[in-house]
């Protein structure tokens, strides 16, 4: 059973002089129970604009141009903020915040913050029942459960801080959890004890699936069964977390790989090499590949031909001419 669905979703934002400004373009994935699809590319290629359509927040000046997003074929599109505050977010939906020290309210104890949350949308609940909750939740963390609930923010370290984010935007059992970012503040060992909570918490059928965001493109390949590349609002290559890794097509794959470090077998001892350029002005009309100024193969008529999704090698690619 498809248990999310997104459906050639294009979003754009309406800037004061009424122009539009394309922040992405003609996105679609569908995703099953249990898995979890990565999302990689450089900042400003549209992650945060998904992110926000695929939870339903079209809040002006962001606006869908077209498309269809669903969570166990329900319909994200045509919603009131309102209505999605109230019957999708934390529900169906809920998010895993990038800077967890941003998203808690300093005046207030972890234990009163996610007791909002459990109020706000289950009204019949007493407060005895919510701290109940509360404990056997965060029990799973492997913390201090009750010095992290009755602790300010600025008392918890940055890996408590994230695990308390994490047990907040799941604390309703959502079907579906999209991380931006969830691991890029913390150290290498931190960052292991969060993603095997995460995987603990999918394990225990605590949500179905998740979107991973992430710059660390080599750290998916141990986090995603699949991997969407994003460039300048649009997938460019989607494929199995192997094909992405290490055996890239999509020009832009490429150039992305061989600009990180990496400490995969085979990749380690590669030398780093930026990607010249820059992203394409979205406010402007594109009428060829958005990556053609950029590619090291691009071939005249990519400039003016517009590029669409193709099967090559099992995977998806948006280049006419990749092999």
């Amino acid at each position: 059973m498809t248990l999310f669905e997104v459906e050639q979703l294009s979003l754009h934002y309406l800037t004061r002089f009424g122009e539009k400004i394309h922040a992405v373009t003609d996105v679609s994935f569908t995703m099953k129970k249990g898995e979890i699809l990565g999302i990689a590319g450089e900042s400003g290629c549209g992650k945060s604009t998904l992110v926000n359509g695929l939870m339903g927040l079209f809040i002006p000046p962001l606006y869908p141009t077209d498309g269809i997003v669903k969570v166990a074929g329900e319909s994200l599109m045509n919603r009131t903020p309102e209505d999605i505050r109230k019957n999708v977010l934390s529900r169906k939906v809920s998010m895993i915040p990038q800077g967890a020290f941003n998203a808690l309210n300093p005046t207030r104890k972890i234990k009163d913050i996610a007791a909002d949350v459990i109020a706000a949308h289950m009204k019949d609940i007493d407060r005895k029942a919510i701290h109940t909750r509360l404990r056997e939740r965060f029990d799973l963390f492997g913390m201090n459960t009750e010095k992290v609930l009755n602790s300010y923010p600025i008392q918890l370290t940055a890996g408590e801080r994230q695990r308390s984010v994490i047990g907040i935007s799941t604390l309703l059992n959502p079907r579906m959890v999209i991380a931006d970012e969830p691991t890029s503040a913390l150290d290498v060992s931190t960052q292991k004890i969060v993603i095997k909570m995460i995987f603990n918490l999918l394990e225990k059928e605590i949500f179905s699936t998740m979107i991973f965001i992430t710059h660390e493109l080599p750290l998916l390949r141990h986090v995603a069964d699949t991997i969407a590349i994003m460039y300048a609002g649009e997938f460019v290559e989607l494929g199995t977390a192997e094909q992405i890794i290490f055996d890239p097509r999509h020009p832009y794959t490429k150039a992305l790989m061989g600009a990180m470090l990496s400490a995969e077998a085979g990749q380690k001892q590669k030398k780093p090499t930026a990607i010249e350029g820059a992203p394409p002005n979205l406010a402007k009309p594109i009428t060829g590949c958005r990556f053609a100024e950029r590619c090291p193969v691009a071939k005249p008529q990519c400039h003016h031909t517009k590029q669409n999704m193709r099967i090559i090698a099992d995977r998806q690619v948006r280049c006419e001419y990749a092999q």
